[in-house]
Order: structure tokens, then C-alpha cells, then sequence
């Protein structure tokens, strides 16, 4: 992701008349002597910065979306849309289930299904849906749960007063989810550490192109809907999900490897805003030749004319707000490795991906005849040592300070040392290492840390002390 610095708000509440049961019991069944005793799923994935972000006791392993989406009818205000759908889940239980949560935000569920037998559910704090399945599911066992839901489309917003998940706009939408915004359009387990593959199903009115990720597999217009269906195969985080509604033409093109492309573009933006998309194909080989083979179906990217005020990585089809720059293009290309392929652990570790994708961007700019990585790494550290830039703690930045300045340049700036540090032979091979050996995966900061001196046979305890964990500048390491 590229985006500013933002200001502090609550995450949309959930839509009013939503259809409730008696809340679950929070107990487990007592079972008997050798029989499995079933528990409650948790409502999150154990992350500290979003407790109630993904959910304990079940691992999705597909979703298949079937949208229907009519966006406002007049604009500018108010901007709400409405949004029916059929989530059908693959997802194997890791515990010995009575109940298990999905996240769902916003919107209202009116029926849930497993194993093809109505179930009982509740919505409850505002972000859990509440599956009671039975018979209850065992360890194990994989389970297919439909949700039928729908609501109003507004404008929701994140903890730190962004617009994020799916945004309604003037013509469409623009979907965009990071950290947690996916529940605020399907029921999800919405944490990158519970990856799953997508099918997209999206009906809008005709004129409108819906995009979402992975490959566009077919396209039939009737009675003044058009429905678009794409495949995305490829393991991926739910805040990385798209299905962004617009009045977008396609481009489609292919990479000197063979990746094909598929670009979005809003006919209204002038040329220059989305130029730079021409440079992917050289991009994608200067990048694989530093990562390796781009590890997806697809690439492409969605330029619309409204904004949300920063870019975002959405796998297989990076997000512009209005204008895609040469810096951004690159750094959400990087992101496809570092991010979206190799996961966080947790949302503290996001100095991982966005070190590497602005690190990536100062690369590719010295590349392309521009500003040096040595120039980049010598404006970072020009910041005086008394600058707020350098009080955070980059390793565990707090839930409101994921998008802060630091994360994305210290992060860089440490990548830069780091490659001074151990030569560029063991830095390469570290990369090459974390992209191969965790591709499809995740990595945690600690993971980083001992993977880095296994590889370059150094104690490398001082430089990441001060370098990722103190809130200071670096000055000796």
C-alpha cells in the first residue's frame, strides 16, 4: 500500500435489522471420556492489533462470490448502493466446533446454510457472524457454508479514519481492504494468515465493468445486467480481494515472462494519469530477476477516477486512486511478492512488506536512470534524531500507526543497511529465500531476523535492536 497518514475514526457499526438469535453459549460441551469435546471457534485470529480480525477454529480454503450491486442512483450525496450476495466457504475445521465466527460488517445475513441445512446464526459486536452448525463439526472435517446477506453500500472507514473496503461511488464502487475492510462486503475470515483461493461472480447494471482478481473467465449481458466472472487461483489474503464497480475499459496485454495483463482504466482520467502502466512489463522482469518468477496468474492494475486517498496491492490487480505514478506502480508491483504472496504473521510485522515495496521503488528507480538507492537511503537519514519520524518503534508500530511514515521509509532504509551489512550475495540469497521458501505463506519479524543470520553467518542482534526495535534513530550498528 502507498498512502498518507490519516486521522483516527471507528470502523462502520453494523447495519440496523439485522436477523438475530439467542446469543451462543461460550462453554464447551462436556463430551465423554474419549470423545472429542467441542468447542467455540474464536471470534478473531489472535492478533492483538485487530482482535476480532479473522477467527480461531476454522481454515477457508475457497470462496465463491455471487454479487449483485447497483450503485446510487444520484449523486453526489448520498452515496449508498446496494449490495446483495451469495458467499458459498470451503473451510475445514481445526478444532472440534459446537459454534464458529465469520467476519461480516455493515451488512445483514439473512440465511446461513452448511452441509446444505439451514443453521442457526446470530450477528453479534458488530463484526461476528455466529454459525451454530449441526451436527458439529470435527476436527478436521471440511464443511460448505452459504451465507445469504446483503445491505446499504456507504462509505465506511478504518480505525484511522480512511475509507477502506468497499467504498460507493458516484458510478460503481472502489473496493479496497487493508487491514481488516473485506468484511464490510462478504462474510470472511479476514486476516492474511488464512489464505483462500476465489471464484467472483458480479452482476451490475449494463455500461458498468466489474473487476475483480485473478483472470476474467467469461461476460454475458440480459435484461440490462452484465455479469462479469473471474477466477483468482491463486491463495490469497481477504483484504486483498477486489471487485471494484466502474465505468472502466479494459487493456489487456501480456509481460515479456508470459504474465498476462489486465488493466482497468477510467476513460474519464486524462493519458497521463495512468502512462506509467506501460513500464509494468519492464518492471515485472527487473523484479524477477531480484525475486524470482512472479508467483501469480495475472497482473493488471484499476485506475479510477474517484480516490480513497492512497494506492493498494489488491493481488493480481493493483489499486490507483487517479493517478498511477512510476514510484506506485512499482512499489504495489513489489507488494506482489512481498505482502501478498509471502504474508504478515501479524499486522505488526507490516514493516516487511512496505520496506520492500518502497525499498523495491528506490531499486527500480536508480534502474531507470533516476535517484540513486544511496541518495533515497541519505534523504531518510538527513531526519533529524529529535524528528518524530524516528520515535516508533517499527517492529511493533501500535494498530494506529500501521501507515505511518516510518514503516514504509525506515522499513527501506533498513533493507539498505542490512545489504551494506552482510554484502549484496547474502542479501540476495536471503530474499530469493524468504520469496521461495515462504511463498504461499507468511513470515513474522523474529522469522526475518534468525533467517537473515542463518544466511549470512552473522550476529546480527545489535543491527536489528537498533534498526527495527528502538524508537530512535540509528546511528551505530
Amino acid at each position: 500500500m502507498h498512502r498518507p497518514t490519516r486521522p483516527q475514526s471507528l470502523a462502520a457499526a453494523l447495519a440496523a435489522g439485522a436477523l438475530l438469535v439467542s446469543p451462543l453459549a461460550a462453554t464447551a460441551a462436556p463430551g465423554r471420556p474419549g470423545e472429542p469435546r467441542y468447542v467455540e471457534g474464536a471470534p478473531g485470529a489472535g492478533d492483538p492489533y485487530l482482535p476480532l480480525a479473522g477467527n480461531g477454529g476454522i481454515d477457508v480454503q475457497h470462496y465463491s462470490l455471487d454479487l449483485r450491486y447497483t450503485p446510487p442512483e444520484a449523486a453526489p450525496a448520498p452515496l449508498e448502493g446496494q449490495l446483495d450476495g451469495v458467499a458459498t466457504l470451503t473451510l475445514a475445521a481445526t478444532q472440534d466446533l459446537r459454534s464458529f465466527n465469520l467476519d461480516l460488517r455493515g451488512l445483514t445475513a439473512t440465511r446461513v446454510i452448511v452441509n446444505g441445512k439451514s443453521m442457526r446464526f446470530a450477528q453479534e459486536d458488530g463484526n461476528e457472524l455466529v454459525v451454530q452448525p449441526r451436527p458439529m463439526l470435527k476436527a478436521g472435517t471440511t464443511a460448505q457454508v452459504v451465507v445469504e446477506y446483503g445491505g446499504t453500500t456507504t462509505r465506511p472507514t478504518d480505525l484511522e479514519g480512511a475509507l477502506y473496503g468497499w467504498v460507493t461511488t458516484r458510478d460503481g464502487a472502489m473496493v479496497v481492504s487493508q487491514p481488516d475492510g473485506a468484511a464490510t462486503w462478504f462474510p470472511t475470515s479476514d486476516h492474511p494468515t488464512d489464505k483462500a483461493t476465489y471464484d467472483f461472480t458480479v452482476t451490475v447494471p449494463e455500461g458498468l465493468v466489474a473487476v475483480a482478481n485473478g483472470l476474467l473467465t467469461d461476460r454475458t449481458t440480459a435484461d440490462g445486467w452484465t455479469t462479469w466472472e473471474w477466477d483468482a487461483p491463486d491463495p490469497m489474503a481477504a483484504y486483498l480481494a477486489t471487485a471494484s464497480v466502474g465505468d472502466y475499459e479494459l487493456r489487456f496485454s501480456s509481460t515479456p515472462s508470459g504474465v498476462p495483463i489486465i488493466d482497468a482504466v477510467d476513460p474519464a482520467l486524462p493519458a497521463s494519469r495512468y502512462v506509467n502502466l506501460a513500464l509494468t512489463g519492464e518492471m515485472m522482469t527487473f523484479f524477477e530477476n531480484l525475486f524470482g518468477p512472479y508467483p501469480f496468474v495475472s497482473y493488471g492494475a484499476i485506475v479510477d477516477d474517484d480516490s480513497v486517498g492512497y494506492a493498494l496491492e489488491t493481488q493480481t490487480r493493483s489499486f490507483f486512486s487517479q493517478r498511477a505514478s512510476e514510484g506506485t506502480v512499482a512499489h504495489e508491483l513489489v507488494h506482489q511478492w512481498i505482502g501478498n504472496d509471502v504474508a504478515v504473521n501479524r499486522w505488526a510485522d507490516i514493516w516487511h512488506n512496505e520496506g520492500w515495496a518502497t525499498y523495491g521503488a528506490w531499486l527500480w528507480t536508480e534502474h531507470n536512470g533516476g535517484r540513486t538507492a544511496q541518495a533515497a537511503f541519505d534523504q531518510v537519514m538527513d531526519a533529524p534524531a529529535g524528528s518524530s519520524f524516528w520515535q516508533l518503534a517499527i517492529s511493533d508500530p501500535g494498530p494506529l500507526n500501521l501507515f505511518h511514515p516510518a514503516i514504509y521509509d525506515r522499513s527501506a532504509a533498513m533493507l539498505f543497511a542490512l545489504r551494506e551489512e552482510i554484502g549484496d550475495e547474502a542479501f540476495l540469497d536471503l530474499t530469493r529465500s524468504v520469496v521461495s521458501d515462504r511463498s504461499g505463506g507468511k513470515i513474522s519479524t523474529q522469522e526475518y531476523e534468525t533467517l537473515a543470520e542463518q544466511v549470512s553467518g552473522q550476529d546480527l542482534t545489535s543491527f536489528f535492536q537498533v534498526w527495527l526495535h528502538e524508537p530512535e534513530k540509528p546511528t551505530d550498528w
